[in-house]
This record gives C-alpha cells, sequence and structure tokens, in this order.
C-alpha cells in the first residue's frame, strides 16, 4: 500500500480535526510526509494552520470550495491539547462567560498564563492571538 493511501486512510479514521506531523513519523522519513501533506494541502484535503500541524477540511456548500472543518477557537483548542499546552480563555472571553460583561469579544484570544508562546495559529484570515495573565497568585 503506499504512503498517501495510508496517511489518507489515517486521517479519515481520526476523531478529531488536528493532523500532526508527527503523527505520520513512523510511516516513512520526514520529507517523504512533507511532501505528501503538501500534496493534500494542494488538493483541498487538508489545510495548514500552524507549522507541523494541519486541520481536515470539508466542502463549503455556498461556495464549493474546501474550508477547515472547524472554527479558529475549536482548531486552536484541539491543537495546544495534542502539543500539552495549557491555555486559558482570555480575561475578556472569561469576563463574557462568567456574567460580568456583556462586550462580547471579536478576536481569539487565549490567556497563556506566564508561559510565553510564540506558535502562529492561523485559520483563513483570522489569526490567534495570546495575552500574558499578568495577575500573580501570591500564597
Amino acid at each position: 500500500m503506499k504512503l498517501e493511501d495510508r496517511m489518507s486512510r489515517s486521517i479519515k479514521q481520526r476523531a478529531g480535526v488536528v493532523v500532526l506531523r508527527s503523527d505520520f513519523a513512523d510511516m516513512a522519513s520526514d520529507s517523504q510526509i512533507g511532501r505528501v501533506l503538501a500534496r493534500f494541502v494542494d488538493d483541498g484535503m487538508l489545510v495548514r494552520v500552524s507549522k507541523g500541524a494541519f486541520a481536515k477540511t470539508r466542502i463549503n456548500k455556498f461556495t464549493g470550495k474546501p474550508t477547515p472543518a472547524g472554527t479558529l477557537e475549536m482548531i486552536a483548542a484541539e491543537l495546544f491539547r495534542k502539543l500539552k499546552i495549557s491555555v486559558k480563555p482570555s480575561a475578556l472571553a472569561a469576563e463574557y462567560s462568567s456574567g460580568k460583561s456583556t462586550q462580547i469579544p471579536m478576536g481569539a484570544t487565549v490567556s497563556t498564563g506566564s508561559r510565553r508562546i510564540t506558535r502562529k495559529v492561523t485559520v483563513g484570515s483570522s489569526t490567534l492571538t495570546y495575552e500574558k495573565d499578568l495577575r500573580r497568585t501570591e500564597v
């Protein structure tokens, strides 16, 4: 069975939307995996959201073109969960969720705590932004 077929079957059987390049490390060399993933992106089966991270696509019923199979927030949450990076909702999102504010946060922002994250996560024209949690927990 060809590498492309094995990777395609593996992607289709996954429950989540996010696919990491490292998920295929045991199938072939890095350059072979990179070529197949680039072909999947060109064919519209996947869309690149970050370095080494891809999202499954679905066909948009209005345009007929492939679009990511989830929102930026959903894809970013799954990506950080797979990378074992803990992030929390931004301060504005937390205030809106708790009822302290009625203003709906417009941009996709997550709080990284005291951790510095530089990974750029982009879905379509939307990019995830980070905010540091400046409140210190004193004991």
